[in-house]
């Protein structure tokens, strides 16, 4: 069983960067023949959606379009990571950030239920 735990996460001001971490013990990006790693994000009383994807085999990113230009999501094979770094954060990226793994080629990335392990999350906030 992988057990995803992400970090990094707290209070920022508008305007300013957090920059989020996710790995497990044991968890080892070569070992799959696919693999993309996800951040998703939810608030009270809404649905969790998909922020950023990262195929890990070929790099390629996707972004949610409230994101785009503000967020990269990358990883180091070497140590297994997955990050997200936030820059000119706003008050709507306030919410839980959940990373998660997708071990099949099958169903769509933007679906939470499509992946295989998905960690406890970290709550970032941005006040003004």
């Amino acid at each position: 069983q992988v057990q995803l735990g992400e970090s990094g996460g707290g209070s920022a001001q508008v305007g300013g960067s957090l920059k989020l971490s996710c790995a497990a013990p044991g968890f080892t990006y070569n070992t799959y023949s696919y693999l993309l790693m996800a951040w998703f994000r939810q608030t009270p009383g809404k649905a969790r959606e998909v922020v950023a994807t990262i195929d890990t085999r070929s790099g390629a990113t996707d972004y949610t379009d409230s994101v785009q230009g503000r967020f990269t999501v990358s990883q180091d094979n070497a140590k297994n990571t997955l990050y997200l770094q936030m820059n000119n954060l706003k008050p709507e990226d306030t919410a839980m950030y959940n990373c998660a793994a997708k071990l099949w080629s099958g169903g769509s990335s933007a679906n939470e239920h499509d992946y295989n392990f998905r960690g406890p999350g970290t709550q970032v906030t941005v006040s003004s």
